[in-house]
């Protein structure tokens, strides 16, 4: 579909691309704050401005990141139903959030350099 000359098409699925090379940056950085459970992480990530992300692809990724051992779950009592699974960071979570933490500050430095050198200054003759 076509919105004042925009493709949303094609903005949605970049938005897509930049969301999943980031996305478990961003959980990282999220658990860095504070443990949470799956349910408090989408929360988090919406809270944060990241409108398209649900538990179909919360959950996963966390898998993936503990297998990798960059967080730990552990059970923990809930105020109403059975117990939660409860995710935190591992020290090498901490450690692979600072180095993607200078990867991704070095990276937006360089994309916003060449953007800012691309700006058209006017109309070519």
């Amino acid at each position: 579909m076509v919105v004042d000359g925009q493709d949303t098409g094609q903005d949605n699925e970049r938005q897509t691309q930049l969301l999943r090379g980031s996305l478990d940056m961003c959980l990282l950085a999220l658990l860095a704050k504070e443990p949470a459970h799956g349910y408090e992480l989408v929360r988090r990530v919406e809270a944060a401005g990241f409108d398209a992300v649900g538990y179909g692809t919360i959950y996963p990724l966390l898998t993936r990141m503990r297998r990798l051992g960059l967080v730990a779950d552990e059970l923990q009592a809930s105020p109403s139903g059975p117990p939660r699974k409860v995710y935190a960071l591992t020290d090498a979570g901490r450690d692979r959030l600072r180095t993607w933490s200078r990867q991704w500050t070095d990276f937006v430095g360089i994309v916003n350099a060449t953007l800012t050198d691309s700006t058209p200054s006017g109309p070519r003759s």
